[in-house]
């Protein structure tokens, strides 16, 4: 999830000791002249530390090599996630990667000796591409305002067609190492519980939304749909968290920290909710091409899609979710010298919307009884 903040620091001298640890991990035999380049860093999110860096030596016939890499350690001052495993959402790119239509970055290396850099990371290999930005929003700056509608319509569909790529992941290797251990009840009732337990983990520290949060929860528990489908939940499924070619096609697929199992549509109602986060919420319109949410729930189908039930309950779900991901970023970016009014506009957009969803749904709800 991508925001315009302070970011945790690499401590120590991270490029001498990848300097000295890498070039017998990456260049082969033989090799001479190893060299780093110096590092840059992109200019959002707040879920991790990553930083960008070429790598390059001396092959044995005298040609240069050169790696553009992404170097991504776990987080562990600043995290968003209650449990963020790096080396694991590593391991969920190689897996998916493997299947059509769901291009991940490679994956270099990983490892998770804490000794090394003083935490997880991995190492993978930069993708080129434009990704659209969540601060300032896509929909109001940045290079997608600058596409023609129907270029526009096309990124939106491709993007939507990687989605279902990712949803028809049916391997069950595949599917048991997103799963973990917990096997009770159906894969949404397993999902819905994880909610609950973030919750009442963080309910003491949350700034915003407490009681709306907890009532929607309520509803969530209690109002379930009523199927046991289980496919690849990206968890954070979204324009932004891909990677377009010059083409706009799908380059890359990212941030996969929140990967599970669930129905599908967990990934969809993230989908709508989080656009109209990023757009209507802020006072902006879809710009033309953009599909409002009845358009991108007929062309998720269209495409090859398959919903279990009610997607307005998907959408407070969602909803949910993000308001407990914004309050965290709230707390962490007022330690990190952001003013706690700014700060505070996250959790309180986000729990806005929650209770926006709820209400709809329980019209929605009422209506059908």
């Amino acid at each position: 999830m991508g925001y315009t903040a302070t970011r945790g620091r690499l401590e120590g001298d991270v490029r001498g000791t990848l300097e000295q640890w890498l070039p017998s991990r990456l260049a082969p035999d033989g090799h001479t002249d190893f060299a780093i380049s110096e590092f840059s860093a992109p200019d959002a999110g707040y879920s991790g530390k990553t930083v960008f860096f070429t790598a390059s030596w001396l092959n044995a016939d005298g040609e240069r090599s050169e790696h553009a890499l992404v170097l991504r350690t776990q987080a562990t001052d600043h995290q968003l996630f209650t449990e963020p495993d790096s080396v694991r959402q590593a391991e969920v790119m190689r897996i998916l990667g493997r299947h059509p239509g769901v291009p991940t970055p490679t994956i270099v290396l990983t490892e998770r000796n804490s000794s090394v850099l003083g935490a997880p990371f991995y190492l993978m290999r930069r993708v080129h591409g434009r990704t659209p930005s969540d601060v300032p929003s896509w929909h109001k700056r940045g290079w997608t305002t600058e596409l023609s509608a129907s270029e526009r319509e096309s990124l939106c569909d491709n993007a939507l067609r990687a989605l279902v790529a990712v949803h028809r992941v049916d391997d069950q290797a595949d599917l048991e190492f997103l799963r973990g251990p917990d096997t009770e009840g159906t894969p949404l009732e397993r999902y819905v519980a994880g909610v609950r337990r973030w919750f009442d983990r963080s309910s003491d520290d949350l700034v915003a939304g407490r009681d709306i949060l907890a009532a929607a929860l309520t509803e969530l528990e209690d109002h379930a749909p009523a199927a046991d489908v289980e496919t690849v939940v990206w968890g954070d499924a979204r324009v932004g968290n891909m990677s377009f070619a010059d083409d706009l096609s799908v380059a890359a697929l990212f941030d996969w920290e929140t990967a599970s199992t669930g129905p599908p549509d967990i990934d969809l109602g993230w989908w709508l909710m989080f656009e109209r986060y990023l757009c209507e919420a802020l006072g902006f319109t879809r710009l033309p091409g953009v599909p409002d949410d009845d358009e991108t729930v007929r062309k998720y189908v269209e495409f090859g899609g398959r919903l279990i039930g009610d997607i307005s309950y998907f959408q407070l779900l969602a909803a949910v979710v993000l308001s407990l991901i914004t309050n965290r970023l709230a707390l962490l970016l007022v330690r990190d010298g952001l003013d706690a009014d700014t700060a505070r506009s996250y959790p309180t957009t986000a729990v806005g919307l929650a209770e926006q969803y709820y209400r709809e749904h329980l019209h929605r709800r009422s209506r059908q009884q």
